[in-house]
């Protein structure tokens, strides 16, 4: 939508995802994980209540994106924006460019959260690669729609978006990377960190172009205006490490206070009993044959 409300909400859609993911990235480098979202366990494994099987992320995918879809088409009421060539002009021209283009790119993260569904939820074993592949996907077409979505536009809204595009497209970047080698820890940190950016950026820019607190809106054609969104988008920058490195800390004192709760009060240390005759070990003497005559 051509208003601060479509722009606001996209915004906060990427910044409370990029929140999710920082504290996924915070629990996994104290856990010294493997993986940032190790995989699930086969599907008659996880339990048959409802709520077991459906994957919460890509329910949530499915459901922002649908809430950014259709107020993009009908909005505000009675408005239909379905239409995509003007049939009653002679020459057939295209209409609602923004629209459709804004709508494209929420419908590939839509596809990326029914992939997430169908992956963790229909199939017997969860398909990793092909959930980060169709979010890669998601991002590769918001950074290629968004560089055509500038065509035409002021010089302010070319510099807000060109900026944009920068984290979009190192997020994107990492997620291909993923697909192949998921286990670096430092392209976790860097697809959080950009993804931040992504959302408080989207955020501010909704601001400076339908809401500038001053009253007073920003000028595209003064030099100054310019240079101060982009140190605007330098100052993003440094808030998404700090919002990444406060989660971190915020995790470390949870972690550090679980682990604390989970040790039982004296637990020490015992070694495995050796003696002959000792009764632990011959159960655990038992336990093996009778795994070996299992195999």
């Amino acid at each position: 939508m051509g208003i601060i409300w479509g722009h606001l909400m996209a915004g906060i859609f990427f910044l409370l995802f990029s929140l999710y993911y920082s504290v996924l990235v915070s629990l996994a480098l104290l856990r010294r994980q493997r993986l940032l979202k190790p995989p699930l366990p086969p599907r008659e494994k996880r339990g048959h209540r409802w709520w077991q099987l459906v994957p919460v992320e890509g329910v949530a995918k499915v459901v922002f994106s649908l809430s950014l879809i259709f107020p993009e088409l009908f909005y505000p009421p009675g408005t239909n924006r379905l239409m995509m060539v003007d049939w009653e002009d002679p020459q057939r021209p295209f209409v609602f460019k923004d629209e459709w283009q804004h709508v494209t790119m929420y419908g590939f993260f839509l596809l990326s959260g029914v992939v997430d569904v169908v992956s963790q939820a229909c199939q017997a074993r969860q398909n990793l690669k092909l959930e980060r592949a169709a979010e890669a996907l998601a991002f590769c077409v918001l950074v290629l729609l968004m560089v055509a979505h500038i065509e035409n536009k002021g010089t302010l809204e070319i510099r807000g978006h060109v900026l944009l595009v920068v984290p979009a497209f190192l997020v994107g970047l990492v997620l291909i990377f993923e697909v192949w080698v998921p286990d670096q820890p430092l392209l976790w940190v860097l697809k959080t960190w950009m993804g931040l950016v992504l959302g408080s950026w989207l955020t501010q820019l909704s601001i400076v172009m339908y809401a500038p607190p001053s009253g007073q809106p920003w000028r595209g054609e003064n030099p100054m205006d310019l240079a101060f969104l982009t140190i605007f988008f330098c100052w993003h920058l440094a808030l998404g490490a700090a919002l990444l490195a406060t989660v971190y800390g915020v995790c470390s004192l949870w972690h550090r206070r679980f682990s604390f709760w989970r040790k039982a009060p004296g637990a020490k240390y015992q070694p495995c009993p050796t003696g002959e005759g000792s009764e632990e070990l011959e159960k655990l003497r038992a336990g093996a044959r009778r795994q070996d005559g299992g195999v």
